[in-house]
């Protein structure tokens, strides 16, 4: 058994091998506090024919034990992974996936089990470390450790790895992933920060990530394990020119179509042409002239970009392609917009509810609920395909996750505005930057349902393309610069600042003199783009759409909410049976009240008041005799609410017998004439009948 350790912010990481899963190809067991995971990793020995990529698969699993839970639900099991273990499994792959040699297409599958679960809040960023530790000390051949932390700020100081308390106080919360030379990952969101702050937490975070490279290199040299060969693909000399002779030319006029489908239809007719051409022999050379011609592609799109500053689509590096916009195009809907940016088309539907919409969420945290949902859609057909429909897969749900990060910063609070949100984004078509159309169109979309938003909220994706000292960053990329190029940066904000941020790179990591470059040309296409939504709508609706929900808020005493309720939710369900509302009541005594009109609402408001009001001095109510006492009778004023009439207030003259004049279940006139300091009522009919005599004279 080996280990290291290293600390961090006062507490101990350990990484330790050795002693568990020692049958995987690594295994590390990675413990921070009280946050325990095990990372495991395999690679087949035997490279299945006709793979031309590297077949990475990386699942993040929570046991419930960890956190001293039974799982719920009828099997009392774990089931299909939740949407934050997905959410997490992406985010291990993404910093590591470039980090495999060239020609490794063997099948490869890393897991990561979290063992015990702490207050930590570090859970996902052991996954990318204890990760990045079993492939080095493997004998996968993998290119260099790689690190992560999380970054927050609290009140204008950063602090590396806020735990669960502290998160919730950050205006900040980044995961930033790197090796020792460069930043490589950064996933998060914050509340209209600076580009100049943004830089400063990368800067902190990559001097800890460094520390947590050089750890696993110290383990790696204990564990000293040789790395598996890797027979790089080698493509014989007399293909590679004979592929150029045929098709050099054709391609370099086809990349220049700016239409993608045109463009691309040509191209495949180029490369069916090379084909069909070359793939004579006994030996099936397919995949080899689908590379060199890849590679032909990729060679002439970059060098028009670096040589003559011109895209694929005919734009300048940094200019952004035609947009256009619309609100309320769905009658019906609460809230709609149809965003176009190029050949990218987002249609955004905003839904209002009420509490009872809300998610519930059972995760090792605890119960939580959330009121604001953003559900991203992209169907085949978007891209000209046929594909079978499915549930949302990973990239679906790691867009609609970055677009509600986006947007999550300019949602009022309940407080503000008590409804249940949730956008749907179904992207209708795609050239690229779908998921940054996505904050387009939702931010239109809030607008136009009438929802108090701070301000819009716009998104752009920014590429690179980098050979040696050679940079070009651009602007709104197309889907073939992504594929192409170096680089996907997408940043999201308000003109005040950026609100959600997502790195992803090809090469070993990005400098931060392109960091600083890239997102000052990203805040100029930030506000170029919302200088156009705000040509489209630039303020929230004042009303809501007419077939949006109502919800009225009252206030009550909590030592009333149980008379709402009532024995057992008798009396809150009659109240919704009179008038058809939903009603929900909140520990703090915040009564919502949710009616498709507004005269149910004041109906259900006007009763609850009658059950909630309290007895005032010197005012008369009509009340029922409830019980007849020696002394006088109690008399219920307001429900649950009696007051004391004792026998010398029931009438003018001298009386026995209280039963003289009342009985019980008798309806009277009654003065509040005394209410003392512990709330007892004492109450007068001779009084109520004198002022009422005198109001009628």
């Amino acid at each position: 058994m080996n280990n290291v350790e290293i600390e961090i912010r006062d507490k101990k990481l350990t990484l330790e091998t050795g002693k568990i899963a020692r049958q995987a190809d690594g295994a590390i067991v990675a413990q921070y506090g009280d946050t325990v995971v095990l990372a495991t990793i395999v690679a087949d020995k035997t490279l299945k024919e006709g793979l031309d990529f590297f077949p990475l698969t990386i699942d993040y699993q929570e046991k419930a034990y960890s956190a001293g839970k039974i799982p719920g639900g009828f099997f009392k099991r774990e089931g299909r992974p939740t949407e934050k273990e997905i959410l997490t499994s992406r985010l291990i792959d993404r910093p590591i996936r470039p980090l495999f040699p060239k020609g490794f297409y063997y099948e490869t599958q890393g897991i990561v089990s979290v063992l015990s679960y702490g207050d930590e809040n570090i859970a996902d960023i052991l996954g990318i470390i204890s990760i990045s530790a079993a492939l080095t000390i493997s004998d996968i051949p993998f290119n260099s450790p790689v690190g992560a932390v999380r970054i927050g700020r609290i009140a204008g100081s950063f602090v590396i790895n806020p735990d669960l308390r502290e998160v919730e106080e950050c205006d900040l919360n980044l995961i930033v992933a790197g090796n020792e030379d460069a930043v490589m990952m950064v996933e998060g969101e914050a509340l209209e920060i600076s580009e100049s702050d943004l830089l400063e937490a990368l800067d902190k975070a990559h001097q800890e990530i460094k520390r947590i490279c050089a750890v696993q290199n110290e383990l790696q040299t204990k564990i000293s394990k040789e790395k598996r060969p890797v027979i790089t693909p080698v493509i014989d000399e007399e293909l590679k020119n004979t592929v150029r002779e045929i098709s050099l030319e054709k391609i370099k006029t086809a990349i220049t179509i700016p239409d993608k489908l045109m463009r691309q239809k040509s191209l495949d007719e180029i490369l069916k042409e090379a084909i069909e051409k070359l793939n004579t022999g006994e030996k099936d050379i397919t995949m080899d002239i689908a590379a060199v011609f890849s590679d032909i592609e990729k060679e002439l799109v970059r060098g028009m970009i670096l040589d003559k500053n011109i895209r694929v689509d005919g734009r300048l590096h940094d200019e952004i392609r035609k947009i256009s916009s619309e609100v309320g195009i769905l009658p019906r809907t609460h809230g709609s917009a149809l965003f176009i940016r190029g050949e990218t088309q987002c249609l955004a539907i905003v839904t209002l509810g009420t509490s009872d919409d809300e998610q519930r969420i059972d995760s090792l945290d605890g119960e939580s609920f959330k009121t604001f949902m953003l559900h991203y859609n992209f169907p085949p057909f978007s891209v000209g395909e046929v594909k079978p429909l499915r549930s949302p897969g990973r990239r679906e749900i790691g867009h609609g996750m970055l677009a509600e990060r986006a947007l999550k910063a300019v949602i009022p609070t309940k407080d503000e505005f008590p409804y249940t949100i949730r956008i749907v984004s179904d992207i209708l078509e795609s050239n690229g930057s779908s998921s940054m159309a996505t904050v387009c169109g939702g931010s239109l979309a809030l607008m136009d349902a009438g929802v108090p938003v701070k301000s819009h909220v716009a998104g752009i994706a920014m590429g690179l393309i980098k050979e040696d000292n050679r940079i070009v960053i651009l602007t709104d990329i197309l889907g073939l610069e992504d594929h192409l190029g170096d680089m996907d940066f997408k940043v999201t904000g308000t003109e005040k600042g950026i609100t959600a941020f997502q790195l992803d790179t090809k090469i070993g990591g990005i400098s931060r003199e392109i960091m600083g470059k890239a997102l000052d040309q990203a805040r100029q296409g930030r506000l170029f783009i919302l200088a156009k939504m705000n040509d489209t709508i630039s303020f929230s609706r004042a009303n809501l759409a007419p077939y949006a929900p109502r919800i009225y808020t009252m206030q009550i005493k909590q030592d009333k909410i149980r008379d709402v309720i009532g024995t057992g939710g008798k009396v809150i369900r009659g109240i919704v049976e009179q008038t058809g509302v939903k009603i929900n009541i909140e520990d703090s005594g915040i009564i919502n009240i949710a009616s498709p009109d507004g005269e149910s609402a004041k109906k259900a408001m006007d009763i609850i008041n009658s059950i909630t009001a309290e007895a005032e001095l010197g005012k008369i109510y009509l009340g029922k005799v409830k019980r007849i006492v020696d002394f006088g009778a109690f008399v219920e004023i307001l429900p649950g609410t009696e007051g004391l009439l004792h026998i010398s207030q029931i009438s003018d003259k001298r009386i026995a017998k209280v039963t003289d004049e009342i009985n019980e279940r008798d309806e009277v006139l009654v003065k509040v004439i005394e209410i003392d300091k512990l709330g007892r009522i004492r109450l007068s009919r001779k009084e109520a009948s004198r002022e009422a005599g005198n109001k009628g004279t």
